[in-house]
């Protein structure tokens, strides 16, 4: 069992801002671990977007799952872990990470706020904790709430986006994606079209591309594939 990233986030009008977040990408190689956590971002981000308020979601890409939890107050949370990692546990810890936030950082520098100017220091070690998933037990409560809670379902990523928008073009504008994210992106696309509809394709030529792909393609081929709703 994995959890690969734990971010808080505000969800705006027409963007989410990252207040906060921590990383585990000592799986990755060395020279994944920038672009990876780039894109870890970058899905949170747009998850976050495109997800209504007062809702919770998993998506599922092959090993790895996303869970999402946008309050009705715009406060969201997104857990990134492997399929083996319990969904109750990380709709519970996603719970009380935004529960204990939103007491600690005021309201009015939610909408403003940043990672380097929001004072939390809690995440790297929730993220630290809770790779031992047994770790929720102390809130069994919050838990059964959570049995009670449907699980909105996305069909396509298609049915998220708007008409005419392309993942590309995300990807393009992006901020939080360096120039070497993007052109890795742009590589992977150009020698595996398909990567982006969940057909993993492995023989590419570029070296480099192959080790990008091997890090980033379950992140960045989530939002081509099917949205699945987990029953908690």
């Amino acid at each position: 069992m994995k959890l690969y990233s734990l971010s808080v986030l505000y969800k705006g009008e027409t963007k989410a801002a990252l207040l906060k977040a921590a990383y585990d990408v000592s799986s990755f190689s060395f020279f994944q671990r920038s672009s990876v956590q780039e894109f870890m971002t970058f899905t949170s981000q747009l998850i976050v977007e495109r997800s209504e308020k007062g809702s919770r979601a998993s998506v599922k890409e092959q090993e790895y799952l996303c869970h999402v939890y946008v309050r009705n107050d715009s406060l969201s949370g997104v857990v990134i872990a492997d399929n083996e990692y319990p969904s109750r546990v990380a709709f519970t810890l996603l719970e009380k990470v935004l529960d204990e936030f939103s007491k600690q950082v005021d309201r009015i520098d939610w909408p403003v706020g940043s990672p380097s100017t929001i004072n939390y220091t809690a995440l790297d070690s929730y993220l630290s904790r809770y790779q031992n998933p047994r770790e929720a037990d102390p809130m069994m409560k919050v838990q059964a709430e959570l049995d009670e809670t449907k699980i909105i379902l996305h069909n396509t990523m298609g049915s998220l986006l708007e008409r005419g928008e392309k993942l590309d073009d995300l990807v393009s504008k992006s901020e939080v994606l360096g120039t070497q994210s993007k052109a890795f992106y742009k590589t992977v696309s150009t020698y595996n079209p398909h990567i982006f509809l969940g057909k993993p394709f492995l023989k590419m030529s570029p070296i480099v591309v192959r080790v990008f792909l091997l890090g980033c393609q379950t992140f960045l081929g989530i939002f081509s594939r099917h949205w699945c709703v987990l029953t908690l």
